[in-house]
């Protein structure tokens, strides 16, 4: 009767002991705010790649693992999420964005695919008519082959059609602008108005008249000084719509990066962003990059650098970087190469900056802990600012600092090693190789076909031990990273050409395609302890999909929509769908 009474006493405790983590889980206290539930959760933890639930608290990932695990941490206000067995994953990065400049494009005149002349005529006579108090009619997207065989826009075919009102127009990549003769004549822009260090007014060769044609940032700073500022107003809903539209495809990180003129500047618009944050508006994380230009940094923007990394270094709003141009682009002969053009053996292109100006620039940013982002699409560009990384690791003694070069389109060979050796992060933009006209029919014969052999070598970079981080360089592609995602696997058109993919051997797996836009992002943001995967301390930021990526043929992976957004454990984005 003894040993009978003592085992029921031992039982009871045992069972009482089980339940015990449950009912505290249970308590205000201690349970979870939100569980998914019934997912199929790929995690980017080595350890625990796959999961079916897990619960957030207080903005971050509580825990991860099965549904039953996760059930006990369930309370009587927890809201549940059922994933109904979706794909889901960590929130995308995107580590290349000009995120003001695109958010005000969202307005304007969209010319991205647009195949000919009468084409964007048509479309620019159509929104001059349906916004005729427009001061400005502004837009981008328009391509080079469009405008073969020179690749270059003239101003006639926009004065045909709008001779009132100035038109300004910048090319899909952001590096040469189309004006009308009214824009011309408002920035004061003439035959005899000098080229500016750095940028190019192209004229036509018989007369000296500008042909609107404009060539770099330096050029066009002369035009957006004329241009007019939204209001305060106008700049809010700008952004707003860029913030709704980034978490409507899944993306809970941008690493906004400057433009030359205080209107598209992200760093410039901070104060939007933080009325955002203090409205509790704010759905976007932002990394925020400080863009400084030749001749040389100053001693004063060095103390600006490092006030703003200061005063900016939440997990919402930082700004801890700084961005160098360093070349322009292959298609206009204006990324700096080390031999000269196939096209055209004259041209070489230039660097925008004296090589040992910016490497005593670099080596003071490094000095500081200040991490640098150099764009450098031509070898030479690229060469350089390694060349300047690994200086400034040599003259400070600095690890980890994790510089980066953002868009690397062709690199030497012999350059392919040391992103991994100098710890170098490649930050690039999957959707750039997108084997269409522009690549094939421009970028490819400029380069020649032994140097185009190593058009975006991402496979190559990682196999030598470099860190590839994706983004979107939007408003140059879609912010989008779903087609970005595709291209990096298939390098393929979404008809599938060419057949096998452009350059086969640079393509990825789909799981290193992912940690590009996630745990690699994080990491080339120096986030990777709190962000791009899904474990338990990390922030809960994560997507739910319309369909397995892991699953479907890799030309569909495009085709992707997020059902769900959750930022900070808050859902910012949920479809009709869901």
């Amino acid at each position: 009767m003894i040993k009978t009474k003592w085992f029921s006493k031992l039982a009871w405790l045992l069972l009482f002991a089980f339940f015990i983590p449950s009912l505290e889980a249970q308590s205000p206290q201690s349970a979870a705010d939100s569980v998914l539930l019934h997912g199929r959760i790929y995690t980017l933890d080595t350890n625990h790649p796959w999961a079916e639930a897990l619960a957030i608290r207080d903005g971050k990932i509580l825990a991860v693992g099965s549904d039953r695990e996760i059930g006990r941490l369930r309370g009587t206000s927890t809201q549940v999420i059922d994933a109904k067995g979706r794909l889901v994953l960590p929130g995308f990065t995107d580590c290349h964005t000009h995120f003001m400049e695109g958010s005000l494009l969202l307005q304007q005149i969209f010319l991205n695919g647009v195949k000919s002349i009468p084409e964007i005529q048509s479309r620019v006579k159509a929104y001059a008519g349906a916004h005729p108090n427009e001061p400005w009619l502004l837009g981008r997207g328009w391509n080079y082959p469009v405008f073969a065989p020179t690749g270059m826009p003239d101003k006639k075919y926009l004065d045909e059609i709008v001779r009132d009102r100035p038109v300004y127009l910048d090319g899909f990549d952001g590096h040469t602008w189309w004006a009308n003769s009214k824009a011309l004549e408002i920035a004061h822009i003439s035959k005899d108005t000098p080229d500016p260090p750095g940028g190019s007014l192209v004229r036509d060769p018989k007369t000296g008249e500008p042909t609107g044609a404009i060539k770099e940032d330096a050029a066009d700073a002369i035009i957006r000084r004329a241009i007019p500022e939204p209001s305060h107003e106008q700049k809010i809903k700008t952004l707003m719509a860029g913030i709704e539209l980034a978490n409507q495809f899944g993306i809970t990180r941008v690493h906004g990066l400057t433009e030359i003129d205080a209107l598209r500047d992200d760093l410039h618009n901070v104060d939007l962003i933080q009325e955002l944050q203090r409205e509790g508006k704010l759905t976007l994380r932002f990394y925020l990059g400080y863009r400084v230009d030749p001749p040389e940094v100053s001693a004063q923007q060095l103390r600006e650098i490092v006030e703003l990394r200061d005063r900016y270094h939440d997990d919402w709003i930082a700004a801890g970087a700084v961005k160098f141009f360093m070349d322009g682009v292959i298609e206009t002969h204006t990324a700096a190469m080390l031999a000269p053009y196939s096209d055209d053996p004259s041209l070489s292109g230039q660097l925008f900056w004296d090589v040992e100006k910016y490497q005593k620039g670099v080596a003071e940013l490094d000095r500081r802990g200040i991490q640098v982002f150099t764009h450098a699409i031509g070898d030479r560009a690229i060469r350089t600012a390694l060349d300047a990384y690994e200086n400034a690791a040599q003259v400070n003694g600095t690890k980890d600092v994790r510089h980066r070069i953002e868009h690397i389109e062709d690199v030497s060979a012999d350059d392919i090693p040391r992103f991994g050796k100098l710890g170098v992060i490649a930050s690039m933009q999957p959707l750039h190789a997108y084997p269409d006209d522009d690549t094939l029919k421009a970028w490819a014969p400029n380069v020649g076909p032994e140097r185009a052999q190593r058009a975006w070598a991402w496979h190559s970079i990682q196999a030598a031990g470099g860190v590839l981080a994706f983004g979107s360089d939007w408003p140059v592609v879609t912010l989008s990273p779903w087609e970005g995602l595709q291209n990096a696997v298939t390098r393929q058109t979404t008809e599938g050409e060419p057949k096998g993919g452009w350059i086969p051997s640079e393509r990825i797996s789909l799981a290193d395609a992912i940690k590009g836009y996630t745990l690699n992002a994080a990491f080339a943001g120096h986030r990777e302890k709190t962000e791009g995967s899904l474990e338990a301390g990390k922030v809960a930021d994560l997507i739910v999909l319309s369909q397995n990526i892991f699953k479907v043929a890799p030309l569909e992976i495009g085709k992707t929509k997020v059902l769900l957004t959750i930022v900070g454990g808050r859902v910012v984005y949920s479809s009709n769908d869901f």
